[in-house]
């Protein structure tokens, strides 16, 4: 008796991996994707903690007398505050920064982002000018540097020129408290 086999015999198997092939990668997709909904993206990781400011020299925004450069965040323990004026989650953080910079909790230096000049100028003179130094990013680069994934963003600069801390996102009193201000406090005690 003899056996016939026929080529659609031989790919059987090999049919059968290839319908499997699309349910793993399909798998697969789904379970990063459900570790990435997992994630605060707050907490983005900055390559550059620890290290010093980028070099950079910018003009001031319309309207203001000091300009701001990588050689003015030297001296003093600070914050630099990435903000522009199209920017809803600037505004919401405002008021505190309107506050902190009132009671003189620390310095606080805006590195003002793709905005128009005018626009720039309109919003501080309109809702206050917490900085002692700002700077026009027009061509948003400086910003690049610096490692910005979106405005706001909020950095801790030690006395050194050191970048100590990144916030992601709207400061809040909460956060603020709980993040920034204890870690100013460590900086302080720590001379």
């Amino acid at each position: 008796m003899t056996i016939s086999t026929t080529n659609e015999d031989k790919y059987v198997p090999h049919g059968r991996l290839l319908f499997f092939v699309p349910v793993v990668a399909f798998a697969g997709i789904a379970v990063a994707f459900a570790i990435g909904l997992t994630l605060n993206p707050q907490e983005i990781p900055s390559a550059l903690i620890g290290k010093e400011v980028p070099e950079f020299a910018l003009p001031p925004v319309k309207g203001r007398a000091l300009s701001l450069s990588s050689t003015d965040l030297k001296g003093e323990i600070l914050l630099v505050n990435v903000f522009a004026s199209w920017c809803v989650e600037c505004r919401a953080e405002h008021p505190l920064l309107m506050k902190l910079s009132r009671e003189g909790t620390v310095p606080i230096h805006g590195l003002n982002y793709k905005d128009q000049p005018d626009d720039a100028a309109n919003w501080l003179d309109t809702l206050g000018d917490p900085y002692t130094r700002t700077g026009a990013d027009l061509s948003g680069r400086v910003a690049i540097d610096w490692g910005v994934y979106g405005v706001p963003e909020t950095f801790v600069v030690d006395r050194n020129g050191t970048i100590i801390h990144k916030h992601i996102g709207a400061l809040t009193q909460q956060s603020f408290d709980a993040e920034i201000r204890s870690l100013i406090d460590q900086l302080e005690s720590a001379e």
